[in-house]
């Protein structure tokens, strides 16, 4: 009995194991082609504006208030715990802050709030055009679906992941300006000095470098999601559900793994 036990438990491991790679595989041919297609004329350059600015000045708004009170929280905890480890150490609070913001906090967040509002966007249009046979009606017109609708909206993400992630730097660092001013009585050249000084161009192109790949991760998994959804209207937002969560936990995962191969490199 319990070798038969064990026997099902190791079967069932081994089939989630092989639908994980399967799955893996899956994004991996979708991206395969969506590179393929971008380099292929016609290049609709209408489409690629559209969607960056439904990708990425219309996430501004909500981007930059959520990095500027997230930029606010780190310089009111830091200083806090710093003051109380030893008096007057939070006038370094300027470098904790941006190295933190440009390392992590900005791309990592950025690339959540955009898995939210940009991801699920991009699967429910898809996956609705997909249930309503529109993608089908684009290959009796000999148009390429992935040409059509996820070659403007990778380039939009890969671009605009990055540009978006620049600004939340900013306006991270002009948060914990604020309560370094205000609540712990830093001036903002000393802030300022001390940003400068123990801040390098290092920290800031690592948070770049991972928003690139957080935009590509998003928008090859919510297109991917997008095409492959069947049911109807439960099967959109079965597909929409899975394009965040997908997106949301591939952004955090490849985070740890960028982390270890930057600083490798470093």
């Amino acid at each position: 009995m319990r070798m038969r036990v064990r026997t099902m438990k190791s079967s069932n491991i081994r089939d989630m194991a092989l639908l994980a790679l399967e799955g893996i595989g899956s994004y991996g041919l979708f991206f395969r082609d969506t590179i393929k297609w971008m380099f292929r004329p016609p290049f609709d350059a209408r489409s690629v504006i559209i969607q960056m600015l439904e990708i990425g000045y219309k996430s501004i708004p909500v981007t930059a208030i959520t990095l500027f009170f997230t930029g606010m929280v780190m310089a009111y905890q830091l200083g806090r715990v710093m003051d109380s480890l030893m008096s007057g150490s939070s006038i370094f609070i300027g470098s904790g802050v941006t190295i933190s913001m440009f390392r992590e906090l900005c791309p990592v967040l950025t690339g959540l709030l955009l898995a939210g509002r940009v991801g699920s966007s991009i699967a429910a249009e898809i996956g609705t055009m997909k249930v309503t046979e529109q993608i089908d009606a684009l290959r009796t017109l000999s148009a390429e679906p992935i040409q059509y609708l996820s070659v403007p909206r990778f380039i939009a993400c890969l671009v605009m992941t990055p540009v978006l992630t620049l600004i939340t730097d900013v306006v991270g660092v002009l948060g914990g300006a604020f309560i370094a001013f205000f609540s712990l009585g830093i001036t903002a050249d000393k802030y300022l000095d001390n940003i400068l000084q123990y801040t390098g161009l290092s920290d800031l192109t690592t948070g770049l470098v991972k928003s690139i790949f957080f935009g590509i991760e998003i928008a090859i998994i919510s297109c991917y999601q997008g095409f492959s959804t069947v049911g109807g209207a439960e099967g959109v937002g079965k597909s929409t559900i899975q394009a965040v969560v997908k997106s949301s936990m591939a952004i955090l995962i490849s985070d740890y793994f960028l982390t270890y191969l930057i600083r490798f490199f470093e």
